[in-house]
């Protein structure tokens, strides 16, 4: 039985196996690697936060972007945007420095067995494990407007659905939302050779301003301090004091995920939108029907006057919802004892990031509602990646404790690690988690890097 299985490989899901490989943890690691960056975004996607802050998680500090990028003579520089390939590129140059390599396989369900829980993927059978983390992204959770959802596809999707846009070409597309996920798809649609144009509830479209100098002032930096999510206090608290923010009042909690660092574009798009993308704004979808090989939608106005629009195709780049029955791996029993965040579906987290069920964790958007926005963020990842591993150290603990508790008293001279070995039912060399020993090289606390992201909510996929 394996000490952790690691259940997605986007950001998360490989900052979490880098850690945990290096305590000297027994894991397997499954998923396709930087998929929702490979496969959900289409070709000419910039990354929103800086490419100096956008590094995933090693206990050293020795993968960063910049490490993969300096080499390969690729730009990555301050108010300078990375193209999305670049990003996934270094992800995928991240996976590759991971012992043991990502396993490709489909998990279809995660159930609890004894002494741990049982991973079962569609290639590769069933896995067995004392620890499951979930770092399964966003794509589960997509949010569709209520209207178009019994739309086929073909007439409505969401953006992340699309890793090309060419199909659009000539067609006139609605883009649903205000976020950068929206007013990206717009640009790139126009860029295509498509038609299109926004709509949104929101009164008015919020562009970032460019990033402040790095190096500044003393006093303009204590004004508005740089943070991993963006320049400003309120930022600050929401990128560095994760911890702090669980220990606030659930509503509280849930309120702050839900709202702060709203929708808004990057400061180098503007001028692909503005003056080259129509945007109805003040408006809502009451309903949408198939007509005319398109899509009509009734939409209503900021005074509830209601008109008539008619459109191709409908995309709706309305983020995502991070709700635990979303989640179709877990088996029923297991998900009905997850006890969730109090005003929402996520699932209730400890400090270490770990679920009412013990030894089930779980990362990135469904952990927003516990630790803050900046679990929305590729940000988020160095935060939990070392917290959640020394939370699997201590459930370990607690297993091999468990298991001397009930183990008959070794003779004098006998091998004390392989009578707890006997007693779980392994085979072959004992380790020393499996004596019940904390293994030798575990990781130690070390700064968090900076990461920017400019200060919105952004709909699209972080892993």
């Amino acid at each position: 039985m394996h000490d952790l299985v690691v259940v997605g490989a986007g950001p998360y899901g490989l900052s979490i196996a880098s850690h945990a490989a290096a305590a000297g943890l027994d894991i397997r690691v499954l998923g396709r690697p930087m998929a929702s960056w490979r496969d959900h975004m289409p070709e000419g996607m910039f990354l929103k936060s800086e490419p100096w802050s956008s590094n995933l998680s090693d206990p050293g500090q020795r993968h960063t972007l910049s490490a993969y990028c300096a080499p390969r003579g690729l730009r990555a520089e301050h108010a300078s945007p990375l193209p999305i390939r670049t990003f996934s590129d270094y992800g995928m140059w991240f996976a590759d420095q991971l012992q043991p390599r990502v396993e490709e396989v489909t998990v279809t369900s995660v159930a609890r067995a004894d002494g741990g829980f049982q991973v079962t993927t569609a290639e590769n059978g069933t896995i067995r494990a004392r620890s499951v983390v979930l770092a399964i992204g966003v794509m589960p959770f997509v949010n569709r407007p209520g209207p178009l959802r019994g739309l086929p596809p073909q007439l409505a999707s969401h953006s992340s659905d699309h890793g090309d846009l060419s199909g659009f070409l000539g067609l006139d597309v609605t883009v649903v939302g205000a976020g950068q996920a929206a007013l990206e798809t717009a640009a790139l649609l126009a860029e295509a050779g498509a038609r299109p144009q926004i709509l949104a509830r929101a009164e008015r479209i919020n562009w970032n301003t460019l990033p402040q100098p790095l190096r500044r002032p003393p006093l303009a930096s204590l004004r508005e301090p740089h943070s991993g999510l963006g320049t400003g206090w309120s930022s600050w608290a929401w990128s560095e004091l994760p911890w702090a923010v669980r220990r606030l009042p659930s509503s509280l909690r849930v309120r702050i995920a839900d709202t702060a660092l709203g929708p808004a574009g990057a400061w180098w798009l503007r001028d692909r939108v503005e003056g080259v993308v129509p945007a109805f704004l003040c408006r809502s979808i009451v309903s949408a029907d198939a007509a005319n090989g398109g899509v009509r939608l009734r939409v209503a106005g900021p005074d509830g006057t209601r008109r008539t629009m008619e459109t191709g195709h409908v995309v709706a780049a309305t983020g995502f919802v991070p709700e635990l029955d979303r989640l179709a791996m877990l088996s029923p029993s297991l998900r009905a004892g997850v006890r969730t965040t109090p005003g929402c579906g996520a699932p209730w987290l400890g400090s270490a990031f770990e679920s009412s069920v013990p030894g089930l964790f779980f990362a990135g958007l469904l952990s927003a509602p516990s630790f803050g926005p900046a679990m929305r963020f590729v940000h988020g990842a160095t935060f939990t990646a070392g917290r959640l591993v020394r939370g699997v150290r201590r459930h370990l603990d607690t297993l091999g404790s468990a298991a001397g508790a009930t183990t008959a008293p070794a003779a004098p001279g006998a091998n004390s690690a392989a009578g707890v070995a006997g007693a779980r039912g392994a085979a072959g060399p004992v380790s020393p988690r499996d004596a019940g020993a904390r293994p030798d090289g575990s990781p130690t606390r070390h700064a968090v890097a900076p990461h920017v992201t400019d200060g919105q909510e952004d709909s699209r996929p972080v892993g």
